[in-house]
């Protein structure tokens, strides 16, 4: 977590320095990401909510993301990262949406994607999306890396 909290002071560094705030939207991270940008003292000042959406009864009611926008979009990849980002931006009315949905493990997701598999996106002035594959099937570290992977996507947003 220590790795996870010195990214997000530097994210929260630029954000107040910004006036900026922040929404997450996040799934196989189970809110490590949330927990990470709420630990640096003052978050108050540019974290505005987040949520785990682990679940697509969690997509429709907290995210308000219907059955028929996920047509021809699955979990676990770019385009639904991109748009968790974005809806999450949108219902929180922030500067920045970050989202993470992927298949921590010990096996993959009904998908076929393998464990260690993580889409990451950033909604805001700039935008970004990245996919990783650890090929690891230890659930800790990659709740861990996925985590690491999101702050570090939202970080070179900010930094550019």
């Amino acid at each position: 977590m220590k790795e996870l909290i010195t990214i997000a002071e530097k994210i929260a560094t630029q954000l107040i320095a910004r006036k900026q705030t922040i929404s997450v939207a996040e799934s196989s991270t189970g809110g490590l990401i949330s927990a990470a940008l709420l630990s640096v003292p003052g978050a108050s000042a540019y974290f505005l909510g987040g949520a785990v959406v682990y679940t697509r009864d969690a997509r429709r009611l907290l995210m308000d993301i219907p059955d028929e926008a996920m047509k021809g979009i699955r979990s676990a990849s770019e385009p639904y990262a991109k748009l968790l980002a974005s809806q999450v931006r949108q219902r929180f009315s922030t500067d920045w949406g970050l989202s993470e949905t992927g298949a921590t493990g010990p096996t993959g997701n009904r998908y076929g994607d393998a464990a260690g598999h993580c889409c990451t996106a950033v909604a805001g002035p700039s935008q970004s999306v990245f996919t990783l594959e650890t090929g690891s099937d230890d659930r800790q570290a990659n709740m861990q890396e996925f985590a690491k992977t999101a702050l570090n996507l939202l970080l070179n947003e900010l930094s550019k």
